[in-house]
């Protein structure tokens, strides 16, 4: 019988879970260097006072009634302007290798519509790497459009806090 996959919210206990999967997610975009998120900064940004994103975990369930952990997303809402209504960014999706191919990529992405329609969101947006083809094709063949006239700016580090203090 194949596997069971349910969908959960984040809790604050899986503070810890959620780090593993943003290092893995890294190790897979060949960055692992880069992560500086930590058990302290995530439980303070996702559930604190003020909480700036939402995560949902994919679990497999089997017959013998275990439970792993196979996936995740993390979100948060936008704003569009020209909508006059939210939006749902996602920021990550991460499936770890041994559970690719059940369909728990698309079961995340599917969860997420679902609380987008129920938020009144105008869209659903997210980046993909430009090397990661395997992704591209999922997601294109899902309906979504790549949006290549936009270009994404960012500023960050040095350049982030030289721009709070006026400019360079």
């Amino acid at each position: 019988m194949a596997p069971r996959v349910r969908i959960e919210p984040a809790t604050e206990a899986d503070v810890g879970l959620v780090l593993e999967f943003i290092k893995e997610l890294a190790e897979y975009e060949r960055d692992p260097d880069a992560v500086e998120a930590t058990e302290e900064l995530l439980r303070k940004n996702l559930f604190g006072a003020q909480r700036y994103a939402e995560v949902v975990i994919a679990y497999v369930d089997d017959d013998g009634g275990r439970s792993e952990a196979a996936g995740f997303a993390l979100f948060f809402h936008n704003f569009s302007t020209w909508k006059g209504r939210p939006g749902l960014y996602l920021e990550d999706l991460f499936v770890r290798g041994q559970h690719r191919g059940l369909g728990i990529g698309r079961r995340l992405l599917v969860q997420l519509a679902h609380i987008a329609r129920e938020r009144e969101c105008g869209r659903m947006e997210w980046v993909v790497l430009d090397w990661n083809a395997p992704a591209i094709q999922f997601y294109l063949g899902l309906g979504a459009r790549q949006m290549k006239e936009w270009i994404i700016n960012r500023v960050d580090g040095r350049a982030l806090t030289a721009l709070a203090e006026g400019g360079r």
